[in-house]
């Protein structure tokens, strides 16, 4: 059996799993999904928990739908004859190695965004408006796709241009230049993403309620964080679905909160996520990640330089030249399929970060009682899924099932 044939195998194996584990999620929502838990039996009506079920499977079909027809798509190019036939295209212009390789990602870039179009549709103005989240206006998905392509784009060239170029500087050492040269834009980025990219598509203002806004200064100050600003954003425009996050690091470091958390949780409620949050910081959980997906991709970037010096992905797709764009897609192709393995470890690792910000948010505000009664509230306004299935949320989910977790936080609170 050739190498190709393998990778075929091993391509729609993954695709197989990852569409089983869907329809796996969705069959047990179907049966369990309207299950009020005993835990939220004076929480929930059954009202909500069927509207909950409902959505949950709606985005799950979409998903399903979504992720099974580009998985084939992407099959279809690679292993067709639409792929050597588009890298020999793109090799024909003669423009250059670094303007080919940006050519040749944009153009597929370009597809990919088109094809997305009808599910951003769809998603927004059917399925989430069906169940009341959707606000925004046809005009303004409009402006935030057309921003979004200009920073991706802006943020493309940078990122894709430079590495070509280095490639070309550096032959035989190109992957220890290219990783550094990432690793200081990301840096970069995270200074520059709270003043330009995220104002952009948010309108930002200091927190209106200065009595919230004192007492989070005062818990940032109990654990010796300096924030440079406390703000809120106007997320209402867009969606009724609610977060909060901290943004920036070093002096432009902020802590924001959409509109529609603020307007469905009580203060101590609030206070409780944000203690959550600045438990991530306190237990080095945002350096943790940093460093770990450095070493990454410095892992990725060298494993791929040898495999690039020995032509080993023209060999094993059988064909007689490939242009260095093309081997890197194969190569991130490659890494995707080798992903998914690897999300199960990802995913647990995720939650253990999880559980130990929730430890540090009950020691914070001396008790679970406030953090639990919130993420309850956040479940009934998102219609979060109450009845993942077992094997599903334990490959995917970042954070424990909100039942385990509500459990696991009011036994904390004694």
């Amino acid at each position: 059996m050739s190498v190709k044939l393998l990778l075929l195998c091993l391509a729609l194996l993954v695709l197989v799993a990852r569409l089983l584990l869907d329809w796996l999620n969705l069959r047990y929502q179907k049966q369990h999904g309207c299950e009020l838990p005993p835990l939220f039996a004076n929480r929930i009506d059954v009202e909500r928990l069927r509207l909950s079920n409902e959505y949950s499977r709606a985005k799950g079909q979409l998903g399903l739908i979504e992720e099974g027809s580009g998985g084939l798509l992407m099959l279809i190019f690679l292993f067709s004859g639409i792929f050597p036939w588009y890298d020999q295209l793109v090799q024909s212009t003669e423009v250059g190695p670094v303007v080919e390789g940006l050519l040749f990602f944009a153009l597929l870039g370009l597809v990919q965004v088109l094809l997305g179009i009808p599910f951003s549709l769809y998603r927004n103005f059917v399925l989430e408006a069906r169940f009341g989240f959707n606000r925004m206006s046809f005009g303004l998905w409009c402006a935030d796709l057309l921003k979004s392509l200009l920073v991706g784009g802006i943020l493309f060239v940078l990122l894709i241009g430079g590495a070509l170029l280095l490639v070309q500087a550096f032959p035989l050492s190109w992957w220890l230049w290219v990783w550094a040269f990432w690793a200081l834009l990301t840096l970069f980025l995270l200074y520059l993403s709270p003043v330009l990219i995220e104002p952009l598509f948010y309108k930002m203002t200091p927190l209106a309620d200065e009595s919230l806004a004192e007492q989070v200064r005062l818990q940032l100050q109990k654990v010796g964080l300096q924030a440079g600003k406390v703000l809120q954003v106007d997320a209402s425009r867009r969606s009724g679905h609610s977060n909060a996050y901290f943004t920036g690091i070093g002096r432009v470091k902020r802590v924001v909160f959409f509109d529609t958390l603020l307007e469905q949780l009580n203060e101590k409620e609030i206070l409780a996520v944000l203690a959550h949050e600045l438990g991530h910081w306190q237990c080095g959980h945002i350096r943790q990640r940093l460093i770990q997906g450095q070493l990454v991709i410095l892992a990725c970037c060298y494993g791929g330089f040898l495999l690039l010096q020995k032509q080993s992905l023209v060999g094993w797709f059988g064909l007689e030249q490939l242009s260095f764009a093309g081997q890197v897609m194969l190569l991130g192709w490659f890494g995707s399929l080798m992903g998914f393995f690897w999300t199960p470890v990802s995913s647990w690792w995720s939650r253990r970060q999880e559980r130990q910000a929730d430890s540090f948010a009950v020691n914070l505000v001396g008790g679970g009682r406030d953090l639990a009664t919130g993420l309850v509230s956040l479940a009934k306004e998102n219609l979060s899924q109450l009845h993942p299935h077992p094997l599903y949320s334990r490959i995917y989910y970042s954070h424990p099932p909100l039942l385990e977790r509500v459990a696991w936080l009011e036994r904390k609170d004694g």
